[in-house]
């Protein structure tokens, strides 16, 4: 199951957010009931599970958990498992021989590709490009405008922070981490442009000198969702073709025990035109979204 799968499953979600006219933020406990699919708080579900998509002959249930108290998590939870509802082969898939219940771990955190459909689905349902990218439309980059977005699409601010990465035309990179390294992190478009730009992949090792694995070494600032933000050097983060000067943006998460880390990346406009030495002009960094 490759990207193209992924792409397929959020197109599926703004389909349907488009066919049945739903606005920001997306009622998906309504979603469901309009499709007959009963929804329930489970407190009792087991460590590590969001939610659980429940079959008895042709009637569904979804259950989410609540041991996170983040009306964002559980929302995204509940459009998690709707994504395994809609999603072609999904119920073929989970209920075979038999079982009749199905346990998911949201959040982009799972290595199962039908679980990363279904998180993908999610995004595109809570956040569906169009709408999301006229919103973002209204503030400058970077994590004051996820954080805006967060409120707006009632989304957990990692899983805005993602769909921000993924709809915005500014070199981003965000960046998931605990103590000194890297959980995972997703880049945008014009960050994966940049020549030369190396992954960052999961377990990799925070740049010493920068400010994520500084803030990381305080256990308190993690739960008391503290945030800071200073200058920073792409090539301290990602090797590439060129140095690019960068605002490193930090915050706490809280409850989840992790970092989020977003970085605006100065990188060169595409399209700007020669300088009158006739060589290539490099110009204003390209921010679509600020104002």
């Amino acid at each position: 199951m490759g990207d193209a799968s992924l792409r397929d499953a959020e197109q599926l979600a703004e389909k349907i957010v488009s066919d049945f006219g739903l606005t920001l933020p997306v009622d998906v406990v309504e979603l469901a009931r309009n499709h007959d699919i009963l929804v329930e708080a489970k407190p009792s579900i087991a460590a590590g599970v969001s939610g659980m998509l429940i079959r008895h002959v042709n009637d569904f249930a979804i259950g989410y958990a609540t041991h996170v108290r983040n009306e964002g998590f559980q929302r995204f939870s509940i459009a998690h498992e709707l994504g395994h509802f809609f999603l072609p082969g999904h119920p073929e898939h989970i209920f075979s021989e038999g079982r009749t219940l199905h346990e998911s771990r949201a959040g982009f955190a799972s290595g199962d590709p039908i679980e990363l459909q279904a998180d993908h689905f999610a995004a595109g349902l809570l956040m569906p490009s169009s709408l999301f990218a006229k919103e973002a439309g209204k503030y400058s980059d970077g994590l004051g405008a996820i954080e805006k977005l967060a409120e707006v699409c009632k989304t957990s601010l990692t899983a805005s922070a993602i769909r921000y990465a993924e709809v915005t035309d500014a070199a981003i990179a965000v960046v998931v981490s605990s103590r000194s390294s890297v959980d995972y992190s997703f880049l945008s478009p014009a960050m994966l442009k940049i020549k030369g730009l190396t992954y960052l992949k999961k377990g990799a090792v925070l740049p010493r000198d920068s400010l994520t694995r500084d803030f990381n070494q305080t256990a308190d600032n993690i739960g008391s969702t503290r945030r800071v933000d200073g200058e920073t050097d792409l090539q301290s983060w990602f090797r590439s073709d060129g140095e690019f000067d960068a605002w490193e943006e930090v915050v706490g998460l809280g409850m989840y025990g992790k970092t989020l880390t977003v970085i605006t990346a100065e990188a060169p406009d595409d399209n700007d035109n020669e300088n009158e030495d006739g060589g290539r002009g490099w110009g204003e960094p390209k921010f679509s979204y600020r104002r």
